[in-house]
């Protein structure tokens, strides 16, 4: 059996050694002749994994220790037989406390503060929950989710255009989808920039193809971006924080992606990997925490300003400052 790996997924090293042959290369450059005679393929967003990758190989699994997978085309690898498996919810803690540096950063009273959450998933359920404790009027905006449970003002779901006239803050946690009703791709556009509140702040740690860059004001805090790692520089300096795709980087976010992608290829394979989890890596503990004790303990945790000065100074750094990071510890 052959694993073909995205090197820098950490917590792997000898974990498939045991029962497969192992091949580690950066994620970015994993080519068909990578993979042509490997039964499995473990990757990040580097790796775009579709036809011009797999085709004529013999995978039969990809497992992606992200929570998106955009850069999987899933219905192609259905259609060939090829099990997918996403490692969604891991990071959710590490993105919610990165949300929550970014409120801290911007000193916001919650009771005078109304807070838009658009996507209601693993995520943006964590960040409305934790919001709403903290004092902040909360709005939710998820259409697909509304649809399918009947949700509305009632449940404080809305549509995106509500939130929009009545939010000072808008946090966007959406998967990337280019078609449909509900498309997220540039969903952050002239269009919706002309329907808030003057002084609006946006915030987008979800896919960097949700902002049109031409539209990203000096209102926007942003962690994921169009072109990574080539990102719009003039975005990049107009930003108010900006950081490399870190949102999600905790050790207790990344030790649960990788647990779970090499739970999902023990399944498939039979491998004695049920229930495998990194040794020395504490698991997350959740709890409540006040919006001043957060405000306290965060830069302790987490200097979102020191990150994006970094990112500022140095651009060109942006991969290597993403595959580098030190990871951080989830502390609610």
């Amino acid at each position: 059996m052959k694993i073909v790996v995205d090197k820098d997924i950490p917590f792997l090293e000898e974990v498939l050694e045991p029962f497969a042959e192992v091949v580690r290369l950066p994620g970015g450059a994993i080519g068909p002749g990578d993979v042509r005679d490997a039964d499995a393929l473990l990757v990040r967003t580097r790796t775009r994994c579709d036809a011009a990758l797999l085709e004529g190989s013999r995978v039969r699994f990809v497992g992606t220790a992200t929570i998106g997978f955009d850069h999987i085309d899933t219905a192609w690898c259905a259609s060939r037989g090829i099990v997918v498996a996403t490692a969604a919810g891991c990071n959710s803690r590490g993105v919610l406390q990165w949300v929550a540096a970014a409120l801290a950063w911007l000193a916001c009273r919650p009771a005078d503060t109304t807070l838009g959450v658009v996507g209601v998933g693993n995520v943006g359920s964590l960040v409305a929950d934790y919001a709403a404790a903290w004092g902040f009027r909360v709005m939710r905006s998820d259409p697909p989710r509304a649809r399918a449970e009947g949700l509305g003002p009632a449940e404080g779901f809305y549509p995106l255009w509500t939130l929009a006239a009545e939010c000072d803050i808008i946090t966007f946690h959406v998967p990337l989808t280019l078609t449909g009703p509900d498309a997220t791709c540039h969903i952050v556009n002239r269009e919706f920039m002309s329907t808030i509140r003057p002084g609006v702040v946006i915030i987008n740690s979800s896919r960097g193809a949700v902002i049109d860059p031409a539209v990203a004001t000096h209102n926007f805090i942003i962690d994921t971006w169009n072109n990574e790692p080539d990102i719009d520089r003039e975005a990049l300096m107009r930003a108010l924080l900006a950081t490399p795709h870190i949102a999600g980087y905790t050790l207790q976010g990344k030790a649960m992606a990788t647990s779970m992608i090499v739970g999902a290829l023990a399944r498939e394979f039979g491998l004695p990997l049920a229930g495998w989890y990194p040794a020395g890596v504490s698991r997350s503990q959740p709890r409540a925490i006040t919006w001043d004790e957060m405000c306290r303990l965060m830069p302790s945790y987490f200097d979102i300003a020191a990150e994006s000065a970094a990112l500022k100074a140095a651009p060109e750094r942006f991969e290597q400052m993403r595959n580098g990071y030190d990871y951080r510890t989830e502390f609610f």
